[in-house]
């Protein structure tokens, strides 16, 4: 019997089985006796909110960490996973959420880091090399095998990410999160690998909180709330409105545009902005845009990956320099002005990479917190703690952090708990603008709905919101405006009616049998 022939047969038997694993971190029990099988050469996807457990498990069965009690049964045995290392040799890999990646060193250095090509005594880099382009021929991405981690977008890293992976020929593949930083085209080489893969025999676990985009490729789906499982069905079963009923216990939108307040003046005034694109493209990242935001309005800013909104937000953050134009906030000139001095005027940004840009590992909560306000109750060489803690204590209510307190160390909390601490931050300087470069990457539907209903609430008081998305369904939640953006301009505005075809359209995501209608200015 050919290789194929024998995968074929034995599709959808449990390879790998979680039986009543429960792990508790002192007082807090992660995960409450989970039950969970793999099938081989199927996808299996694991659904539920920040803080579910599914993180903790997926560590679990890839031996990053080891459960409190219970039993991991690999082909019938069982086994205990010593260290990722031993559970890769014995074929279960993973792609992490956030990205492990060493930025200093290139894409062939990071695949093989740890496991390298010998020839002899030395190092073999050519066959790395090749190695290293022939998997990124297979995901049809054109990064160079010698470029500096460091230099590529996010999105590149996550592919990178996802070819060290491939690269092991696992039999079982973990993917936490593996599009997050994606852009359309590049989910869709994914799903071709992970069908070629399953058709191999190949064993995904799936996590994303991309509902709709998940089903796409899913075989069966496992959802978690509070560290139980809280159902199981196969895909013929299941559609969206299942699976957020099982994660939330109800089916809710994001929210609407926020009403009930009048709209300041302009707030923030963009005039002809241009932003160079990278080093020696003959491109510009943002190219002539003009865009007002009024005090109190919610503009969702939304395009496809190399659309410009991440240059845009950055430039006018003071993160990157414009090659032409002009930023006012109420009217005043802001060139010139460094990140820290925008900051204390009013204007503010929540960056996409919330692990590199936007906290610090080695702090508490209630450090990465004060960060920002940290002039606010320094004097000279003294520190009020008292106004310190007061601030800590009022963001964290303020912004619904569920911690258990500013001591909290910021590793312990949920994705979405992290991305609340960056917003807190921001919030807590008194801003008049704030821009949010994908706020709701990497968190689920219920933190991602609380983090909108805060952004509508502060809208009502007067702060004026920008926010980046590449997800659809989020541009019509709680903006206002919709700005769309395609290769550094403006291809399109419109108002909260519209409908997910339009702005697809006026992308260049879709096609569809009518033009897009613009918003009059």
């Amino acid at each position: 019997m050919t290789d194929v022939a024998l995968n074929e047969s034995r599709k959808g038997e449990v390879v790998l089985a979680a039986r009543n694993v429960a792990k508790s971190y002192g007082n807090v029990h992660a995960l409450k006796g989970v039950n969970f099988d793999i099938h081989r050469g199927q996808v299996t996807t694991l659904f539920g909110e920040n803080g579910a457990g599914k993180s903790t498990l997926m560590k679990i069965l890839s031996g990053v960490t080891q459960p409190t009690s219970g039993e991991i049964i690999l082909d019938g045995h069982s086994v205990s996973f010593f260290s990722s290392t031993h559970a890769r040799e014995l074929g279960i890999s993973i792609i992490h959420q956030e990205l492990s990646l060493a930025p200093n060193l290139n894409v062939r250095d990071n695949i093989f880091m740890g496991r390298e090509i010998m020839k002899g005594s030395v190092v073999d880099f050519a066959e790395e090399e090749r190695q290293t382009r022939a998997l990124m021929e297979e995901l049809e991405e054109n990064i160079d095998p010698l470029t500096p981690v460091e230099d590529l977008r996010l999105g590149q890293q996550q592919i990178v990410e996802i070819a060290r992976a491939l690269s092991v020929n696992s039999r079982i593949l973990i993917m936490d999160e593996p599009t997050s930083a994606l852009s359309a085209t590049e989910v869709e080489v994914l799903f071709k690998v992970i069908r070629d893969l399953t058709g191999r025999g190949v064993s995904i676990v799936y996590i994303s909180h991309h509902l709709e985009e998940a089903l796409q490729i899913t075989h069966h789906a496992v959802v978690l709330r509070d560290g139980n499982m809280t159902a199981y069905a196969e895909r013929k079963d299941i559609d969206l409105e299942w699976i957020v009923r099982n994660m939330v216990g109800e089916n809710f939108d994001l929210g609407s545009p926020p009403t009930g307040h009048v709209m300041g003046g302009v707030a923030l005034s963009i005039e002809n902005l241009t932003v160079p694109g990278p080093s020696g493209a003959a491109y510009n990242s943002v190219d002539r845009l003009s865009l007002n935001v009024r005090a109190g309005e919610i503009v969702c800013i939304y395009g496809l990956m190399g659309a410009g909104r991440t240059e845009l937000l950055e430039c006018v953050a003071g993160r990157l320099a414009a090659s032409g134009g002009r930023i006012l906030l109420e009217g005043q000139d802001v060139a010139g002005l460094s990140i820290a001095r925008r900051i204390g005027e009013g204007l503010v940004l929540v960056p996409e990479d919330r692990q590199r840009d936007g906290l610090v590992q080695t702090m508490t909560v209630g450090s990465n917190l004060s960060l920002a306000s940290i002039f606010a109750f320094t004097k000279g060489l003294f520190t009020s703690t008292r106004r310190e803690r007061d601030l800590v204590t009022d963001s964290i209510r303020k912004v619904h952090i569920k911690t258990d307190g500013g001591a909290a160390p910021i590793g312990s909390l949920s994705g979405g708990n992290q991305q609340k601490v960056v917003i807190g931050k921001m919030l807590a300087t008194g801003p008049r603008v704030m821009l949010l470069d994908e706020p709701s990457r990497g968190i689920d539907i219920g933190a991602k709905a609380e983090v909108f209903k805060l952004l509508a609430e502060r809208a009502r008081q007067g702060l004026a919101v920008v926010f980046s998305t590449s997800e659809v369904a989020e541009c019509l939640s709680i903006a206002h405006r919709i700005i769309v953006m395609h290769r550094g301009k403006i291809s399109a505005e419109f108002g909260s009616d519209v409908t997910k075809e339009k702005i697809m359209a006026a992308s260049g995501e879709a096609v569809v049998s009518h033009e897009p209608e613009m918003m009059e200015h």
